[in-house]
């Protein structure tokens, strides 16, 4: 990080750190107590250099890591790989739809809308996240 290290930090920052931080830890680079750790410190850091300490021993950010989401241009869900996140857009839709039928409807058994919820997670999930069908792709090749 090529910023001054006694320059504050605001709470995007720590999630953007934490983010980071999760990732190292998912790809196995560190132990359940080092990530506690960790994050403790990214919670109470107040400037650059405080960040910076957490990372000195983990390698840089890389392209090859799994991709996360991120907010396009126009605040749309995508992925960083160019796919785009439909779960992150048809589950609140679900729940609020199944939130609408529960309440709009004159049908006996109205908590059977709620099923939809469970069953749309598990449909989407079943599809796959976008980055993970591009590197299925290019695992084939």
């Amino acid at each position: 990080m090529s910023e001054l290290p006694e320059i504050r930090i605001g709470t995007a920052d720590r999630e953007k750190a934490l983010d980071a931080l999760s990732l190292h830890f998912s790809e196995g680079r560190l132990t359940v107590t080092e990530f506690d750790e960790r994050s403790a410190t990214i919670a109470s850091a107040m400037t650059r250099g405080e960040l910076d300490t957490v990372f000195v021993d983990l390698p840089a950010a890389s392209g090859t890591g799994s991709a996360s989401v991120a907010r396009s241009d126009s605040g749309t869900p995508a992925v960083e790989d160019g796919g785009f996140d439909w779960a992150a857009v048809v589950m609140p839709i679900v729940i609020f739809g199944s939130l609408a039928l529960f309440f709009l409807t004159d049908f006996d058994q109205k908590w059977l809308f709620f099923l939809l919820i469970p069953l749309a997670g598990a449909i989407l999930s079943a599809a796959g996240h976008p980055a993970d069908k591009k590197k299925n792709k290019k695992k084939k090749r």
